[in-house]
């Protein structure tokens, strides 16, 4: 079962992965359906294993706010599941996918104690996460963050060709311009002046990096 580095699945042994798969079962979505909707309550978790989704929210005048893009070995819904709160978030597939659906997942969590540490520690490094992004809206300017988001997809998702790092974006423009916190005319100008330095090239749902050096030192 092929995952993430980093995502909830890599963390596991073989052991937990069939644990996982005995206490659930296998689902799928297609491409631009709604799986977890901001503000419903349940107790069921998703483990990704095939496939990209959006974990989004909306601010009170209707923006859309991208918060991140999980792929295979991803959890989703763990914190509402886990204390009875209502979702923080709405989780969409960017493309299709399957995972395995897991209710009553506190119950799973006491009768797994190993998978419950990790699962600790999967949130304290989200949360590091969140910290860092909250650091970069208030420090970086808008082409920085969009480079930052870049190298992200690049070292997750990259495909190396001989004209640099291949990315197949599974966001739209406007949905970039909701993961870096900017519009989308700022995101537009921002790719226009990554293009324009030789540093990465744009196509429909694509992106080849050609320097990623040169992007990282932008993105600081």
């Amino acid at each position: 079962m092929d995952s993430e580095h980093g995502e909830f699945l890599s963390m596991l042994i073989d052991e937990d992965v069939q644990a996982l798969r005995a206490a659930g079962r296998l689902r799928r979505w297609d491409r631009g359906t709604t799986v977890m909707t901001e503000g419903d309550t349940s107790d069921w978790v998703l483990v990704l294993l095939e496939g990209r989704v959006k974990v989004s929210s909306h601010t009170t005048s209707g923006t859309e706010v991208v918060l991140a893009v999980r792929g295979p070995g991803g959890l989703l819904g763990e914190l509402s599941a886990i204390d009875g709160s209502p979702r923080s978030a709405t989780v969409t597939a960017l493309e299709p996918i399957s995972g395995i659906v897991v209710r009553d997942f506190p119950t799973f969590l006491s009768n797994h104690g190993r998978i419950a540490v990790l699962l600790m520690q999967l949130v304290s490094g989200r949360l590091r996460d969140a910290d860092r992004k909250r650091i970069e809206y208030g420090a970086f300017d808008t082409t920085g963050r969009v480079a930052t988001r870049l190298i992200e997809l690049a070292e997750r998702y990259g495909e190396k060709t001989n004209s640099g790092v291949r990315v197949a974006l599974p966001l739209s423009q406007d949905e970039l311009a909701g993961w870096t916190g900017a519009s989308r005319e700022a995101v537009s100008k921002a790719l226009r002046t990554l293009r324009d330095r030789g540093l990465i090239e744009t196509g429909r749902r694509r992106v080849v990096i050609h320097d990623l050096e040169g992007l990282r030192k932008r993105a600081r």
